[in-house]
């Protein structure tokens, strides 16, 4: 199948990536000179593990190619996939589908046969139906499809989640552009891969719903740790008693500082102002957005608490700045609002992070960036742990504390086990555990 995406942000640049390595031939599109100078180059603008070898072995193989031409890659495709960025338009916290629109004007004067135009873009429902109205109303002639088949990527596992899904939702009701997308997904057959087809609605409102009930779960988790401190229970002996069930599943019951990232935040504002505005408020949604702002606030005041009520004047080391580990992601990272309110209480901040750093600098002033871990420790009157990273688990503690001033620790990722820190010499402070 020909194929062109347009957009090569995190989703564009992964799905396009990876239908070519299901050997379609595919042609990426952005408006962005430079960024597609880059991509031909083989230069990878985001970091996400394995892309860039992929990327690489396809560029050479043919089967992918990027261009800022969008007519002739529209006009010459079987399938168009928009896949441009939708953030949350300031003031109500719906999606901002200018990008959409803006596509879907361009892709309709450069239609050339029958085309399948599908949405890979997260975008509220009904969406899809006025994308189909642009279209029409900017080439009456065009013979085409408009479908919306959303993406389910974890950043930091993103090549296996669209290599090996646990299922692909495809909403349409044409059996034309059916066949188009089974031939898409084709290659997943050999998996067994459900395709789950559904109407337009169903498919842009599946995307929203299975984003916020994991924000939903870790929401959960998280007030299910705050009672655990309060009654002398532990919040992993809990998750673990309740994820067994399999109606409720383990994933996504881990506490920590909040979520972050560039779907959950957005997605559930999107969803609720949709729901509202739909006349169905989703009032547990509304409560999640509220608590999990409030949660990462409420982390530098753990902080503070943990350096006797004060870090004026004190140097607090941070480890892990992005807002899960494997992305340099900082979308929405619970660490812009702590390291913030660390600041303005009057402390020094010294921060690595192993991808984040670049980003971080653009987002966060008044810190040090230090080029690894212990850097960061040296004379510190406390750690933070804000982001799991790997090489954070097995630090050589008898090495972080002979570092430090003093030796304080505040896990908000539970890595380390509270007796073997006690036992150490550190204090030691984590989220949901009896110390």
């Amino acid at each position: 199948m020909r194929i062109a995406v347009i957009g090569t942000g995190y989703v564009g640049l992964v799905s396009g990536t990876c239908f070519s390595e299901f050997g379609h031939e595919v042609v990426c599109v952005d408006k962005d000179v430079s960024k597609i100078d880059s991509l031909k180059a083989g230069i990878v603008p985001i970091f996400e593990p394995g892309l860039d070898a992929m990327l690489e072995k396809n560029l050479k193989a043919g089967t992918i190619s990027f261009g800022t031409d969008l007519s002739s890659a529209v006009a010459n495709a079987d399938a168009v996939f928009i896949a441009v960025g939708t953030p949350s338009r300031r003031g109500d916290g719906q999606a901002d589908l200018t990008y959409v629109y803006g596509a879907a004007k361009e892709i309709a004067a450069a239609l050339d046969g029958y085309t399948v135009v599908i949405n890979k873009s997260t975008v509220p429902v009904g969406t899809g139906g006025e994308v189909d109205r642009i279209l029409r109303d900017t080439n009456p002639a065009a013979e085409f499809d408009v479908v919306s088949n959303p993406e389910f990527l974890r950043e930091g596992a993103a090549i296996e989640d669209f290599m090996r899904p646990n299922r692909v939702v495809v909403g349409t009701t044409s059996s034309r552009a059916q066949e188009v997308m089974n031939e898409i997904y084709r290659p997943l057959s050999l998996s067994h891969t459900p395709i789950v087809f559904t109407s337009v609605e169903s498919a842009e409102l599946t995307k929203y719903a299975g984003n916020a009930f994991l924000a939903m779960k870790i929401t959960f988790i998280n007030e299910i740790a705050d009672l655990c401190e309060k009654v002398g229970a532990d919040v992993h002996d809990v998750a673990k008693g309740i994820g067994l069930d399999q109606r409720i599943g383990g994933k996504f019951l881990h506490p920590g500082p909040g979520f972050g990232g560039s779907c959950f935040p957005k997605d559930t504002r999107a969803l609720f102002e949709t729901s509202s505005q739909s006349g169905a408020p989703l009032r547990i949604i509304e409560t999640v957005i509220d608590i999990n702002e409030t949660r990462k606030k409420a982390m530098a005041d753990r902080v503070i608490a943990a350096c006797d009520g004060s870090v004026e004047g004190k140097t607090i080391a941070v480890l892990g700045l992005t807002f899960k580990p494997n992305t340099d992601d900082m979308r929405e990272s619970p660490s812009l609002d702590i390291i913030p309110e660390l600041v303005n209480a009057g402390a020094k901040i010294r921060a690595y992070d192993p991808e984040g750093m670049e980003e971080a600098k653009k987002l966060l002033s008044d810190i040090e960036f230090e080029d690894n871990a212990y850097a960061v420790l040296e004379d510190a009157d406390a750690l933070v742990i804000i982001t799991e990273w790997n090489e954070f688990r097995a630090l050589d503690l008898s090495r972080v504390k002979s570092l430090m001033k003093s030796p304080i620790m505040i896990d908000l990722r539970n890595v380390y086990e509270p007796k073997d820190m006690i036992n150490r010499g550190f204090v030691y402070e984590s989220v949901g555990r009896p110390q």
